[in-house]
């Protein structure tokens, strides 16, 4: 109570943050048992509906693993957040690099703000943005393939383009986040670690390779180990809003949260939709627990845990 009473400052200052993960997330748990129950709303509300609903065991989950979509979306959510994971792991780390390099603070400001904006961008608004280019009739690309005597391309019609598009959205959108955070950290380098480095002759590649690197490690794994756990859920504004929900291009754009969003539209199926969500939860969890443990048996001062 001592302890309390000489921390109330800093306690009361956690006290809005740790209310919110209360209400938002720890309070919602308990909702996760709809994912056993075949749920329907009735008039006495939330809490009567989930008593009167029956229970179902584990028939909700089939809507995932039966069907014949199964291996589609989910080959599609793991490979794009593979991919976003590597990408945005290395262009963030030589953006950050980049930046650190840079001299001018009034520069830095510039590059930073207009890196950060897209951040902040809804996917709805952006999907306008590229619709203004791939518009069939009137978009930007389009007008130059025809100007140069070229065949418009039906773009919302072409699979073989959008893994490309999808990922440089993807990775264009958060650039910005990823790198001020990598840019934090080498701020925070100790500046006798280049000093000794320049004594002994090292050019700046060196100085970045066997300096700036290393001293990254660190917080590289960490994110990653985070990246990792959300391996099983996708971008839902990026692989429904920017591709516009186009039917034919359900092969490369379909992944676990576009699916489970159609499947509940469709159906209204509260309970299938839950049992998607637990199960994206508890392979998250997995995936951040062994790659933890993996990391820490190589190095145990970069894991997270």
């Amino acid at each position: 109570m001592k302890k309390a009473m000489k921390n109330k400052a800093l306690l009361l200052m956690a006290l809005p943050g740790t209310l919110w993960l209360i209400i938002f997330f720890y309070i919602p748990i308990f909702g996760n048992v709809v994912a056993f129950k075949n749920f329907k709303i009735s008039d006495g509300g939330f809490i009567r509906s989930l008593i009167d609903s029956p229970w179902v065991g584990f028939e909700n989950f089939k809507f995932l693993f039966k069907s014949s979509n199964a291996y589609l979306i989910t080959r599609n959510t793991i490979m794009y957040n593979l991919t976003f994971i590597i990408l945005n792991l290395i262009v963030a780390v030589i953006f950050a690099v980049i930046l650190s390099q840079l001299r001018s603070k009034r520069s830095i400001k510039v590059i930073q703000t207009s890196m950060l904006l897209p951040y902040f961008l809804s996917w709805v608004i952006i999907n306008y943005f590229v619709y203004a280019f791939l518009s069939p009739e009137k978009g930007l690309f389009n007008a130059i393939i025809s100007a140069g005597g070229g065949e418009a391309i039906s773009w919302y019609n072409e699979p073989k383009y959008w893994p490309f598009i999808l990922i440089f959205m993807g990775v264009w959108k958060g650039i910005g986040y990823n790198s001020i955070i990598y840019f934090a950290s080498i701020m925070g380098i100790d500046p006798t670690y280049y000093e000794a480095a320049e004594v002994d002759g090292a050019s700046k590649w060196q100085q970045i390779v066997h300096v700036t690197i290393p001293q990254l490690i660190p917080l590289m794994t960490v994110l990653t180990i985070l990246a990792v756990g959300n391996i099983f859920k996708a971008d839902f504004g990026l692989f429904y809003q920017i591709p516009r929900n186009s039917g034919t291009l359900y092969e490369v754009t379909d992944v676990l949260d576009t699916y489970i969003f159609k499947g509940l539209t469709t159906t209204g199926d509260i309970g299938m939709a839950s049992a998607a969500g637990l199960y994206q939860s508890v392979v998250g969890c997995i995936m951040v627990v062994v790659t933890n443990l993996v990391v820490r048996k190589y190095d145990e001062n970069s894991a997270l845990f």
